[in-house]
């Protein structure tokens, strides 16, 4: 079966080349889907690091990952995914340990392991020695336990996040919010018309026994829908028509429609003429004057040089 992953290339002879680099401190080599893990021993993880890195050509140190196998002696795996940009090869790293046992920190090979480190230091408590600042990185500095552990409980722990109200980073218990709890995951987008294992005795708090999630909206309701988005406003409705209309209501309008005093001053004094008016009134019209006769175009000298 083939790997649903990205294809990467094969490295011929990795297998050999890795049992005559590492010697003793190789445990296991395993090839499956296409990609090559080896299993090393805890205390020689940095110098068999240097090696794959110089002899090899692992040049990039991608990730530090955690595991828990809460059933094994060493319940954790401590997993270095390193890429070879030269071979365009990826090699998987795994060491184990516990809780007490610290592994020997990389970061003299790679500087970039100091964040990683830390990473799987808080979500999972592995010790690693000469790390230079290993503290928590997700988690607050007064949480307790490893969250990503199997054995990490769910209720009981203190969590912290940043209150809107408040304005300011709040710390309460854990809760286990039940959104779902009506939720018909037989069929989420269908209305069920059958009673879920376990609601037989339900009604009792006004629910329905059997009734699922609401179904959606047909493909005409959404098309009518679209069409009534896109269709363009109504316009405006036409309150009045005339200025003597205020709309609000008959007497209103009559009442609007007198002449204010100061309105009949005005007109008083807009028809009033005033004594340069009367004089140009009583002046005789004059006669339109004649259009002259267009001049006749001179003659042109004759004579002397042309």
């Amino acid at each position: 079966m083939a790997s649903p992953a990205p294809l990467i290339a094969p490295r011929e002879g990795i297998g050999a080349a890795l049992e005559k680099l590492l010697g003793g401190d190789l445990i296991a080599h395993v090839f499956s889907v296409g990609e090559d893990s080896i299993t090393v021993r805890r205390e020689a993880i940095a110098g068999v690091m240097v090696m794959l890195r110089d002899e090899l050509g692992y040049q990039q140190l991608m990730e530090i990952a955690g595991v828990d196998y809460p059933d094994r002696a060493e319940r954790f795996e401590v997993v270095y995914h390193l890429l070879s940009v030269t071979k365009n090869h990826r090699l998987r790293v795994r060491v184990c340990t516990d809780e007490a046992t610290p592994v020997p920190s990389i970061v003299p090979v790679w500087p970039v392991a100091g964040w990683l480190e830390r990473e799987v230091f808080d979500m999972y408590g592995v010790l690693f020695a000469g790390n230079p600042d290993l503290r928590r990185i997700l988690t607050d500095y007064g949480f307790q336990g490893h969250p990503q552990r199997k054995d990490f409980p769910l209720t009981g722990y203190i969590e912290l996040r940043y209150s809107e109200e408040d304005k300011r980073v709040v710390y309460e218990p854990v809760k286990l919010a039940q959104d779902f709890r009506n939720f018909d995951f037989m069929s989420p987008w269908e209305g069920a018309d059958y009673v879920l294992p376990g609601d037989e005795k339900a009604g009792g708090t006004g629910e329905a026994p059997g009734k699922g999630a609401p179904s959606p909206m047909t493909a005409q309701q959404v098309k009518k829908a679209d069409e009534a988005a896109k269709a363009p406003p109504p316009p405006t409705p036409k309150t009045t028509d005339k200025p003597e209309q205020t709309g609000a209501g008959a007497k209103a309008n009559i009442k609007a429609a007198k002449t204010s005093r100061d309105g009949a001053k005005a007109t008083a004094a807009a028809k009033a003429k005033t004594p340069a008016t009367k004089k140009a009134e009583k002046a005789p019209a004059k006669a339109p004057a004649k259009p002259k006769a267009p001049a006749k175009p001179r003659k042109p000298k004759t004579g002397g040089d042309a």
